[in-house]
């Protein structure tokens, strides 16, 4: 038995379950969902870490897709990535129903 490549969905799918594996992430992507967009600053006030640990944690959920940022000096306005998450809900749908078959 020869080793094979991962596929390019299945470094997709844990992408995003990491990016999806810590309680910060999860309520920045609640608070997203709940607004159009929000700054950084106004989440500042919300989530309770500091500044620079919240900016950490919308970096992984951008790296992986899930939201988007917009630059607007002096600070940052960030919103969910509509698109990428359709896809994301797509491919885990597919996944979910392929391990359970």
């Amino acid at each position: 038995m020869s080793k094979k490549e991962f596929t390019e969905e299945q470094i997709r799918i844990s992408r995003v379950a990491k990016a999806l594996a810590h309680p910060v992430r999860i309520a920045i992507l609640q608070l997203l969902a709940n607004e159009s967009c929000c700054y950084h600053g106004d989440m500042s006030e919300i989530i309770p870490v500091a500044k620079s640990t919240l900016s950490q944690h919308l970096n992984e959920l951008k790296e992986a897709g899930l939201i988007q940022g917009e630059f607007t000096p002096p600070t940052i306005k960030y919103c969910i990535n509509r698109e990428n998450w359709e896809l994301t809900r797509e491919m885990f749908s597919s996944f979910i129903d392929n391990i359970t078959k």
